[in-house]
C-alpha cells in the first residue's frame, strides 16, 4: 500500500508541474479552442493538449517503478512484455488524439483508429473470449463473437468519456472516479500491474485536474479524453483475466455509469430526433443542467456526486449475491429514468407521450379502423342513394369525426335524385351537398366555419378520372387527434366509394 501511495505522489505532482508548461505549449502551438456558439461554452480562447500533461506524467512514473528496489518493482519488470501490449496501442490513441487537438479528424477516421488499436488489444490476449456464467458454468466465445464484444467494449466506452468532455472538469474527474473502481478491483482480484497502472493514471488526472477544473485554463482535449476513456476500458479488460469475465465488466460497465449513459441517451436522442448519431449537439447531460440554471462549477461536482454513486454501486458488485447484483441493476434502473425525467429531454418527452397515448388508445383505434375496412366491402353491395347514406352513417358512428358531407357536382346531383332540394355548398353550382352528418354528441355547430376545426377532403372520381364529387372530414382543434388509418381512408376506402358512386349514377340514368 505504501507503494501505491509513493506512485500516486509522484504521478500526481509530475503533471501537476508539467501542466503549465504544456498549458504554454500549446498556446504558443495554435491548439486552443475557441468560443463560438456551437458545443463550445467557454468564454475565452483556451489551450488544449491536456491529455499530453496526462500520459507524460503517467509515462514518467512508470519508467520510476522499475528503480524502486522492492516487490512492486520486481513485478513490474516481469510483467513489461505485457505492460507493453497494453501502453502501444493506448499510445496509438494518444497521439491520434495529439493530431485531432492539432487539425480535426472526421469521426470515420477515430473508428478506424480505435478499431486498430482494438485489434492490437485482442491480438494481446486481453479480449473478451469467455464470459463466466452467474449461474455457474463457463461460455466460450467464438474469435469472432469475442472480437466485437471486445471492440464494442473499447470503442464504446473510450468515446463514451470522450463525449462528456464538455464542461471544466467533467471528463477528468469521471475518469477518476472509474480509475478508481478499477484499482479496487485490480487490488481484490490480486492483479498488482493493473493496480500500478490504475492508481499512476489517477494521479496524472487529478494533478490535471487543479488547472482542469473550472474556470480551466486547459482543456483534456481529445488526446486525454481518448487516452483515458481507452485506458479504463483496457484496463478493465485486462482486469478480468484472473476473474469472472461477467462481472470484471459489470463492475466497470456500472462505475462508468455517467459517461455509459450519455453515450446511449445521445444515441437514442439523435435516432428519435433523426440527427446524425455520431454527430456533435448541446443536449448532453451537462447542457441540460446548465439550462436549468446551474453554472458550469455545480454541474460538474452534482455529476461528480453521481460518478461516485455508481462507483459505489460497482464495487457492490465485488460481492457475487445475485440478489445483490439484481437489487443493484433495478435501483439504478431507476434513479437512471427518474434523473433523465428531470432533464426534460424533448425527444423522450415525445416519445413517453406517443407510447402513453398508444397505449389508451390502441384499443380504440383498433375498432375504428376495422369498421372503416368493413365500410368497404359493405359498399360493393349498396345499390341505392339509401343505402349508401346508411353504409357512411354506419362507419361514422364508430368514428372520431364530428361533420362530414358528400358534396358532388350538380349535374350527378340531380341525376342520382331528381326529386330532391339540394343545398349549395359553396358558390358554385358544381359544389352540392347530397348529403351530410353531424355527430349528436360532439358535433360543430352548423356555421362550422365558425368553430377552429381541420378537415380531410376525399376526391371522388370514375375509372375515367373525372370527378364526381368530395367526401369531407371535419374535426375540432381541441379534440385530439384521430386514430383512424387516413392513408386507408385516402386509399382502398376512397376507390371503393368512388366505384360505388359511379355504380349508383349508372344505374339512375337507366332507370
Amino acid at each position: 500500500m505504501r507503494t501505491y501511495v509513493t506512485l500516486f505522489t509522484l504521478s500526481f505532482l509530475v503533471a501537476l508541474v508539467l501542466t503549465p508548461f504544456v498549458r504554454r505549449k500549446a498556446l504558443a502551438w495554435g491548439a486552443v479552442a475557441h468560443p463560438d456558439k456551437g458545443r463550445h461554452i467557454h468564454p475565452r480562447p483556451t489551450a488544449r493538449l491536456g491529455g499530453v500533461a496526462i500520459y507524460l506524467a503517467f509515462l514518467a512514473t512508470l519508467l520510476c517503478v522499475p528503480f524502486l528496489g522492492n516487490m512492486v518493482g520486481d513485478i513490474f519488470r516481469a510483467n513489461i512484455p505485457k505492460l507493453s501490449a497494453l501502453l502501444l496501442p493506448a499510445t496509438i490513441i494518444f497521439l491520434f488524439g495529439v493530431y485531432d487537438d492539432f487539425r480535426g479528424a472526421s469521426a470515420t477516421l477515430k473508428l478506424a483508429f480505435q478499431t486498430i488499436a482494438a485489434v492490437l488489444i485482442y491480438g494481446a490476449g486481453f479480449g473478451i473470449e469467455n464470459l463466466s456464467s452467474p449461474f455457474g458454468g463457463v461460455w466460450h466465445l467464438s474469435p469472432v463473437l469475442g472480437f466485437a464484444l471486445t471492440w464494442l467494449w473499447i470503442v464504446g466506452i473510450t468515446n463514451a468519456f470522450n463525449l462528456i468532455d464538455g464542461i471544466d472538469g467533467l471528463a477528468t474527474g469521471a475518469s477518476v472516479f472509474a480509475l478508481l473502481s478499477i484499482l479496487v478491483f485490480s487490488i481484490r482480484q490480486e492483479n498488482p500491474e493493473i493496480s500500478q497502472l490504475a492508481v499512476v493514471l489517477v494521479g496524472a488526472a487529478i494533478g490535471f485536474l487543479r488547472y482542469n477544473f473550472n474556470p480551466a485554463t486547459i482543456f483534456l482535449g481529445d488526446s486525454g479524453s481518448l487516452f483515458l476513456g481507452f485506458m479504463a476500458a483496457v484496463l478493465s479488460l485486462a482486469g478480468s483475466q484472473k476473474g469472472s469475465t461477467i462481472v470484471a465488466i459489470a463492475i466497470p460497465l456500472v462505475s462508468f455509469g455517467l459517461p455509459v449513459t450519455e453515450a446511449g441517451l445521445s444515441l437514442v436522442r439523435r435516432f428519435l430526433s433523426g440527427e446524425k448519431l455520431l454527430a456533435g449537439d448541446r443536449g448532453h447531460i451537462h447542457h441540460m443542467l446548465l439550462r436549468r440554471g446551474l453554472t458550469q462549477r455545480q454541474a460538474a461536482i452534482l455529476l461528480y456526486a453521481v460518478c461516485a454513486l455508481f462507483s459505489l454501486f460497482g464495487l457492490m458488485l465485488l460481492d457475487p449475491l445475485r440478489e445483490l447484483a439484481a437489487l443493484t441493476f433495478i435501483v439504478l434502473g431507476v434513479g437512471v429514468i427518474l434523473g433523465v425525467q428531470r432533464l426534460r429531454y424533448a425527444e423522450f418527452s415525445a416519445l413517453g407521450e406517443q407510447i402513453r397515448q398508444g397505449v389508451t388508445r390502441r384499443r380504440r383505434a383498433l375498432a375504428v379502423n376495422v369498421r372503416v375496412r368493413r365500410t368497404r366491402d359493405d359498399l360493393n353491395t349498396v345499390r341505392t342513394l339509401a343505402q349508401l347514406f346508411a353504409v357512411l352513417e354506419d362507419m361514422l358512428q364508430a368514428n372520431e369525426f364530428d361533420r362530414a358531407t358528400l358534396c358532388v357536382n350538380a349535374d350527378l346531383a340531380f341525376a342520382l335524385d331528381k326529386h330532391r332540394q339540394f343545398h349549395v355548398h359553396g358558390a358554385a353550382q358544381e359544389n352540392i351537398v347530397l348529403w351530410s352528418w353531424r355527430d349528436a354528441a360532439n358535433a360543430l355547430p352548423p356555421q362550422h366555419n365558425q368553430e377552429p376545426h381541420w378537415s380531410l377532403s376525399v376526391p371522388l372520381t370514375d375509372e375515367q378520372g373525372d370527378a364526381l364529387g368530395t367526401l369531407t372530414f371535419y374535426r375540432a382543434l381541441s379534440d385530439d387527434g384521430p386514430t383512424v388509418d387516413l392513408g386507408y381512408l385516402c386509399g382502398p376506402f376512397q376507390r371503393e366509394l368512388s366505384a360505388a358512386l359511379a355504380r349508383l349514377t349508372v344505374a339512375h340514368a337507366k332507370a
